[in-house]
């Protein structure tokens, strides 16, 4: 048979594993939220141990606690949190009810088991260290959950942003390589004009360029918190000096330049930052989605479709075909691109259903949020080094759809003029020639000539 111990709560009371280091409240939400099977992220689990660290020290410092050696466990176990040392106790599902009071009760009662653990103490000995009394002092849900998310967020996004800033340089690398293949520029998936393989890997770079100020700028948004306000931004039941202190101390310890809000009414109610900052993780899918479409359009084939470029290859493609590699990463990355804009959907209702004074659904917030950072912040890194970085061209091909495509004769509009190169163009329907050859044969032009037409200096010069 397990030990258990005895706890009890305002339903009633609850056998408890005895060597748990949650308790009755956890063990509550367990059989209540069987609904995801996904437990709470776990940056957001160390940004909570930041958050109680910060309380802890605060209220230390108020004198709140005469025991110092408790206060020192208190803010060991809160320590240990934040390095993300407890992950494994914290068992509530990511998707529950009540704005978040799960996830802040499994804190309050894993901490509180770990202190009395560092004390000597039997686990439950809530006489000593108390969940409520002690770790969640001068605190509520409602002011905790938010601002541990708003940290776990900024430390996320600031991974994210170092790796779209990696994809973007391995695509200006690209530019850099590429700079001298002149190939067709198409439009409506139609050829169009000349331009180089380069200047098409410039552009995914300056998109990816706008994504990492974007990203980087988010922190802004993020860096102010409720944290203080406790229930519903009044402060009720926390001392005016803890208010004006604790902020500060979480910003000393996360060195993240956070800051109090103004109205904390209103930072606790109303949660439309994360609606903002889910549209600037939304555009850099966006552009994730469109380059890997775009990769995989110019690598197809390899023998009947465009073929301009390959792709690393990594894995067998078929269970059937023999031969077969699909472009397996730009896949991934745009499914992953996909589910942040869904995402990014689910945000935008949550944060808009909120009543009143708090917005019950900060779990399902809070998840999708994370998720989509973390979503970009894998796909970006494994777009840069499995793909983008092992690109190779195809000039023979890229040549050769010059040399056949018709979009070839609008470079040499400005040297003949338009009804000279649709001459040019009559030559090759009737007579089945390339261009260069109907060019030579019409004429109009040399063979140097027509070369220096099509350079790459010449299809990217702004201007005639």
């Amino acid at each position: 048979m397990v030990n258990t111990r005895e706890e009890s709560d305002f339903i009633g009371k609850k056998q408890i594993p005895a060597d748990a280091l949650w308790g009755i409240h956890t063990a509550r939400a367990v059989e209540n939220f069987p609904i995801s099977g996904q437990r709470v992220h776990p940056e957001l689990i160390k940004a909570y141990g930041e958050v109680k660290l910060a309380c802890a020290q605060t209220n230390n410092t108020l004198c709140f606690w005469e025991d110092k050696t408790k206060t020192e466990a208190i803010e060991k176990a809160a320590f240990e949190m934040s390095q993300g040392l407890l992950n494994e106790y914290i068992l509530v599902d990511a998707m529950q009810g009540g704005a978040g009071t799960s996830t802040n009760m499994n804190v309050n009662e894993v901490l509180a088991n770990r202190a009395l653990q560092i004390l000597g103490k039997e686990l439950g000995d809530y006489a000593v260290v108390s969940p409520l009394d002690d770790i969640n002092l001068h605190q509520s849900t409602n002011d905790t959950y938010p601002t541990a998310l708003k940290v776990a967020a900024i430390r996320l996004l600031r991974q994210l942003e170092q790796n779209v800033l990696n994809l973007q340089e391995a695509f200006q690398q690209k530019e850099k390589e590429f700079a001298h293949i002149v190939k067709i520029g198409r439009t409506q998936l139609q050829d169009a004009v000349l331009t180089t393989l380069g200047r098409e890997m410039s552009a995914y770079a300056e998109a990816l360029n706008r994504d990492r100020w974007r990203i980087y700028k988010c922190e802004e948004r993020l860096r102010v918190v409720n944290l203080g306000g406790t229930a519903i931004g009044t402060g009720l039941g926390a001392p005016k000096q803890f208010i004006f202190r604790v902020v500060d101390k979480l910003r000393e310890n996360t060195n993240i330049g956070l800051a109090r809000s103004e109205n904390l009414i209103d930072g606790t109610q109303n949660v439309d930052v994360f609606v903002e900052v889910s549209g600037i993780l939304k555009a850099c899918a966006v552009n994730l989605l469109k380059i890997s479409n775009d990769l995989r359009l110019l690598s197809s084939g390899p023998h009947a479709g465009f073929g301009e470029i390959n792709l690393p290859q990594l894995q067998a493609g078929s269970s059937i075909m023999p031969g077969k590699v699909n472009p397996v990463i730009p896949e991934a990355v745009a499914q992953a691109a996909i589910k942040v804009m869904g995402n990014d959907q689910i945000i935008a209702q949550a944060c808009s259903a909120g009543n009143l004074e708090l917005n019950q659904f900060m779990p399902l917030i809070a998840h999708s949020f994370l998720e989509s950072i973390d979503l970009l912040k894998n796909a970006s890194k494994l777009f840069n080094e499995r793909c983008v970085s092992c690109i190779t061209a195809n000039e023979d091909v890229c040549r050769m759809h010059v040399n056949n495509s018709t979009a070839t004769i609008t470079a040499l509009v400005p040297a003949i003029g338009y009804e000279r190169s649709s001459e040019i163009i009559k030559l090759v329907e009737n007579d089945g020639l390339s261009i260069k050859k109907a060019a030579l044969k019409s004429g109009y032009l040399t063979a140097d000539e027509f070369d220096q037409l099509i350079t790459p200096e010449a299809v990217c010069r702004l201007g005639n």
